[in-house]
């Protein structure tokens, strides 16, 4: 009786070993595969559109990000520091789910690598943005194929993106320290996408990781043509790889070797290696990156249904930097993409059909799911650019014309690209406002400068059909203050650049950029606090 008894706990704690055993390969192995069109997903994902410098309007090279998801919106300006010989850069998990900037709750540490003497000022987002020498990094993700991910490796993007604006100057200097980086230390994170600009060019670099048992990462980067525009919306889209044109293609020195052992790529096939094909197999593009294309280059006459796009295209006309805003506001009103199309319902006392007012461009899944129940297909799904979901947005203009402190202007907005202002931070900010260091994703809070968009957004798609339009207006007062100003306080910037002594004139040169962006990131915080209010007012009664 003992003996079965013991055979029984033992059998029990092999199978429970066991099953733990295989729930752990699975978690391990598991990502979440990204389809398109499947509305499900649209809450997660970016998306990064880049100009190159002889395709804007200005010559500035423009990279930018929407950090579509539950990431933290909390924000700051790290300074420059110098590090003592021998000491460590500490090499964490990830502080993307973190309340505010100082709280280490569920952050744990990966490892360390050896310290450079100074490490650099830089604007830290969720995902680094933009370093005091207007080197800048949009981001996507962008998945791959499920056995290449290696939790061992020490790098998540973000730290990795950290990394690079700590220590480099210019994009190419960033791809190098990158590679080396995971090189030695392996890359931990799924499948991603940086946009690296700098003022003189722009860069589109994809990363991987080599799976669970090999340490390193495989990683191609291609330049973006100077007259060029390109993006990327969580697909990797990198194709052929001429690494004899070193000028414009990089990459790791695994990356074909690798996809022909796994049986990924047959060089005797005649088939030529695209990094996309082999890493990814998914087709490079969707409605995003072919509404970009065919918003800016409709003279090509794309084809959604084609197998692929091409990897950048050269706009029919110059693109500023508000067309690229403009662009991030998108929801395809207006177009086959347009998912409130037939949301018709008659006008008061009459017979008019007209789109119903309580529909807004972000309509929840559970409400798509509701219309179309009541009636199949009324509501065809696309992924939008604008999202609901979106933690932040930033969109960076390098200006090489410029000192550094003014240079570099990153327009960034929280919440809702499509809903929020966008206040311009100059890479010589040295601080922020409080309340962009506290993070909305966990509570409601008064003290946090994302609430006070969140709050107002949230409240107008209640009606949006009435409350809309005091949105859109209040986004074009602040984008004509913006660029109404900007002359003005660049003019004055660059005289107190050229007045005194360099030490002197840079550090009133900060306080001054520093003094411009708080007063207009307070008063974009103060007028949605207002707008919040109205539609409390204008929709308490419940009709």
């Amino acid at each position: 009786m003992k003996v079965n008894r013991f055979q029984r706990k033992l059998e029990r704690s092999v199978i429970t070993i066991l099953c733990f055993f295989l729930l752990g390969l699975f978690l391990v192995s598991w990502e979440p595969q990204s389809h398109p069109q499947d509305f499900e997903d649209i809450e997660t994902g970016c998306t990064s559109i880049m100009v190159g410098r002889l395709a804007t309007t200005d010559g500035s090279v423009i990279t930018a990000h929407s950090c579509d998801g539950n990431y933290r919106t909390w924000l700051n300006i790290v300074p420059r520091a110098k590090h003592y010989l021998g000491s460590k850069n500490t090499i964490y998990s990830g502080k993307m789910h973190t309340e505010t900037a100082w709280d280490l709750r569920d952050v744990a540490q990966k490892g360390e690598i050896p310290q450079v003497e100074e490490t650099y000022a830089f604007l830290n987002t969720a995902y680094p943005c933009l370093n005091e020498h207007q080197l800048a990094i949009g981001e996507t993700t962008i998945g791959g194929k499920r056995e290449l991910y290696n939790s061992s490796g020490l790098f998540m993007i973000e730290e990795l993106e950290r990394i690079m604006l700590e220590r480099c100057r210019t994009a190419r200097e960033a791809i190098r320290l990158a590679g080396e980086l995971v090189k030695e230390y392996g890359y931990g994170d799924r499948g991603e996408c940086l946009t690296i600009a700098d003022p003189k060019e722009i860069w589109h670099f994809e990363i991987f990781g080599t799976g669970l048992r090999e340490k390193g990462a495989i990683w191609a980067a291609v330049r973006i043509p100077d007259d060029q525009v390109g993006v990327s919306a969580n697909i990797p889209r990198i194709g052929v790889l001429n690494l004899e044109d070193p000028d414009h293609y990089l990459a790791s020195e695994n990356v074909f070797d690798f996809a022909q052992k796994r049986g990924w790529w047959d060089p005797e096939s005649g088939k030529p290696f695209k990094f996309w094909e082999a890493y990814s197999g998914r087709k490079p593009f969707s409605t995003r990156e072919y509404y970009v294309f065919n918003t800016l280059t409709p003279s090509l006459n794309l084809d959604f249904e084609a197998e692929e796009l091409p990897f950048s295209v050269k706009p029919d006309k110059k693109v500023s930097v508000r067309d690229v805003m403009k662009l991030y506001r998108e929801t395809y009103a207006g177009t086959e993409f347009d998912m409130t199309k037939n949301i018709k319902v008659k006008a008061r006392r009459s017979d008019e059909m007209i789109k119903s007012p309580i529909i807004s461009p972000w309509m929840s899944y559970d409400m798509t799911t509701l219309l179309n129940t009541l009636k199949p297909g009324v509501v065809e799904r696309y992924r939008t650019i604008a999202i609901a979901g979106c933690a932040y947005s930033h969109i960076i203009q390098c200006r090489d014309w410029l000192p550094d402190p003014i240079g570099g202007l990153c327009w960034f907005a929280f919440d809702n690209p499509g809903q929020s202002a966008r206040i311009p931070i100059f890479s010589g900010v040295t601080e922020l406002p409080p309340g962009f260091e506290i993070c909305a994703q966990h509570r409601f809070r008064t003290d946090s400068a994302c609430w006070s968009f969140r709050r107002a957004n949230r409240l107008s798609t209640v009606k949006w059909g009435q409350a809309g339009k005091f949105i859109e207006e209040t986004v074009k007062e602040f984008e004509e203050k913006a660029f109404f100003d900007l002359p003005l306080i660049e003019k004055r910037a660059l005289d107190i650049y050229k007045s005194e002594e360099p030490e002197k004139s840079v550090a009133r040169l900060k306080e001054y950029l520093t003094k411009y962006t708080n007063d207009f990131a307070r008063a974009a915080m103060h007028k949605y606090w207002e707008l919040g209010d109205k539609f409390w007012t204008m929709f308490a009664r419940g009709f």
